[in-house]
């Protein structure tokens, strides 16, 4: 049986979990035993959430709570057997701790054209996993950089390459990081694992990267591997340059690689945990559903689930079944029911049914 961890934050977390199962179960009702989906006792803060908690010391406090607490969860899926896992946006300070601990890389592969990029960006070093301390009318917050990590985000990368191109070509390996700001130290643990692994890669400053992927694109193949200050700003921008939809409507995958091969794939959502929107059954379920497919498709036996939900994704489009943000007047609710009872006609009416046809 697979075993689906799914943890949720706070903001419109719960509603945004009842829609990942709802598809998910859709998607596996003819799996043979089923899946299993295993949750956290634990509601975890949005940074809107923590605000309301009082003076910073607490929110340090319930910040390194969130984060311990979600590091032992994704370690016991790991022990369980799980191969994925489903969160709803949490808290980034929490997130972001964790990811440090356990070597978190952001994976999103961009095609348009002839031209694919893989983005790989590291979650695991850098400004958004220092560690605070704090001093009257003072903040100091120290990041670090280490050869070791630096060394197994290159290697993945190549690996997860040559995993999404099978006949192992890579036309360019460009590294966007701060490096000038490190005594050369980077720069020098990168040829060294470069000239290890055979390969060229480019290590640029991030206006660089920008400076040449505006005049020049990218070639055929390139494989990005960022640090996380400038992939986090840019990937809209990379989205947008590949006209991939916007990001509220896309999910994206997460690996620890602090917990090796065998460790839980975590998806989510690309956009955060909208508040605002918390209750009012309007959030944009988009994300959460293409979430869902993958986790069925890769992790729990469902060949075509990522293709049959995509057609009925076009399908809702074109009957104007959508959230007000996409221009609809639909409840997330009732875009979540509208695909759900697509799926399961498709089902019922077997492959050659129609209305889930992707070639239409």
């Amino acid at each position: 049986m697979p075993v689906i961890g799914l943890a949720t934050g706070r903001g419109t977390g719960p509603e945004l979990a009842v829609v990942f199962e709802q598809v998910l179960a859709a998607l596996t009702a003819d799996h043979p035993t089923g899946v299993r989906i295993i949750r956290p006792d634990r509601l975890y803060h949005s940074y809107v959430s923590l605000r309301t908690e009082g003076d910073p010391a607490r929110v340090q406090w319930l910040t390194a709570q969130d984060a311990d607490h979600y590091e032992d969860f994704c370690r016991n899926l790991a022990a369980r057997g799980a191969t994925a896992l489903f969160r709803t946006a949490i808290n980034a300070q929490s997130l972001y701790l964790v990811r440090q601990r356990l070597r978190a890389v952001k994976v999103d592969l961009l095609r348009a054209d002839g031209t694919s990029v893989l983005l790989v960006r590291d979650q695991a070093q850098g400004f958004y996993t220092g560690e605070n301390q704090h001093a009257p009318g003072r903040l100091t917050r120290t990041l670090t950089f280490s050869r070791d990590i630096t060394e197994a985000v290159i290697e993945y990368a190549v690996r997860r390459s040559r995993r999404e191109w099978p006949d192992g070509r890579i036309d360019r390996v460009v590294m966007a990081y701060k490096f000038h700001l490190l005594d050369g130290a980077f720069d020098h643990w990168v040829a060294d694992v470069a000239d290890r692994l055979g390969l060229r890669i480019e290590v640029f400053q991030p206006d660089t990267v920008n400076r040449n992927l505006i005049a020049h694109g990218l070639p055929e193949r390139t494989l990005v591997i960022a640090g996380n200050e400038w992939a986090d700003i840019m990937h809209v921008v990379l989205l947008d340059r590949f006209g991939a939809e916007r990001q509220e409507n896309r999910c994206t995958e997460n690996v620890y690689l602090g917990l090796g091969d065998a460790g839980p794939v975590e998806y989510q959502t690309v956009h955060g945990s909208a508040d605002d929107l918390a209750g009012r059954d309007l959030v944009n379920p988009v994300a959460t559903i293409r979430a869902a497919a993958l986790v069925a498709e890769r992790h729990a036996g469902v060949p075509g689930a990522v293709g049959a939900v995509e057609a009925a994704l076009t399908a809702l489009e074109r009957q104007g079944v959508g959230t007000p943000d996409l221009g609809g007047e639909h409840s997330t609710t009732a875009v979540a029911d509208a695909l759900v009872d697509l799926l399961t006609t498709a089902r019922a009416a077997g492959p050659a049914h129609a209305a889930l046809d992707h070639s239409s």
